[in-house]
């Protein structure tokens, strides 16, 4: 699987516009056939999914942005970073694109954007897939708050935040012994100043309001919630609402998995993703 550099070097860029905001874009784009769009959350980037790409683009054309505020995209103070404007952000680079109809792939806040993104476009998603993803009034955790707060950033600078972040990721993945290439390449978009601020930014934009708001009712999309079942930060519990809430989904729950689900159990995350989205 490629290194969070070699990641990098495979992604293109394009200029979106957001509330009036001409912000970079970069985003990984490869194989032909229908588009699927493959979205992260807080505090990772679209390298969270290097190991799902390789199972769908023999099949998929495969669409994998990082959120502005996020990875290798915009990181400038001055444009919004909440769910609401990343939905922006993935219409404007679908219509970059193009691209007029999707599968849409979300996890964590990711998968708060493809609801906003399916509840307001319901023709523009054929097939959804939440994991682990925020919904209704289930965020922002805790963590994710305390990110939000000035103080942390001006505090603990750079390496703080650091060792802050790798304690993140370790202590919510299910194994003990995890993957360094895992958590190196999430920690790496956040070595600088300005993108310590960024995250900063990225955490007081979480609004739940922006989910609270939503007629899941006017969802059309197939769905289907393929959930971590040991998550704490986004529980099977809301999933089992969802599937209430949406017409026909369907709940699959990973055991042995928290709330990286696609990093704990990646064989069976491929295995179930491909079987909704291919076979």
């Amino acid at each position: 699987m490629p290194s969070h550099t070699e990641w990098t070097e495979r992604q293109d860029s394009a200029t979106v516009d957001v509330d009036g905001h001409d912000l970079d874009v970069a985003f990984y784009d490869e194989g032909s056939g229908d588009p699927v769009v493959l979205l992260h959350g807080i505090p990772t980037w679209s390298y969270l999914w290097r190991d799902v790409v390789p199972g769908l683009e023999d099949e998929r054309r495969v669409i994998v942005p990082d959120m502005v505020g996020y990875g290798n995209s915009s990181m400038e103070d001055g444009f919004d970073r909440s769910i609401r404007a990343q939905e922006e952000m993935v219409d404007g680079l679908l219509d970059e694109l193009g691209v007029e109809t999707v599968s849409f792939v979300g996890h964590d806040l990711g998968g708060g954007v493809g609801l906003r993104y399916a509840s307001h476009r319901p023709d523009a998603v054929d097939e959804l897939v939440l994991s682990n993803a925020v919904a209704y009034d289930s965020w922002p955790i805790g963590t994710v708050a305390n990110l939000g707060l000035p103080s942390t950033v001006e505090e603990n600078g750079v390496d703080g935040l650091q060792e802050m972040l790798d304690g993140l990721y370790r202590k919510t993945l299910f194994d003990d012994d995890p993957s360094e290439e895992f958590v190196e390449g999430m920690k790496a978009q956040w070595r600088s100043e300005r993108a310590a601020v960024s995250l900063c930014r990225n955490a007081v934009a979480t609004n739940t309001n922006h989910t609270t708001e939503l007629d899941y009712g006017a969802i059309a999309a197939e769905t289907l919630l393929l959930w971590g079942t040991d998550d704490e930060f986004q529980p099977v519990s809301y999933a089992e609402r969802l599937r209430d809430d949406l017409s026909g989904a369907e709940v699959r729950g990973l055991d042995d998995a928290e709330h990286w689900v696609m990093q704990d159990r990646p064989d069976a995350y491929r295995e179930e993703l491909r079987s909704f989205l291919v076979e």
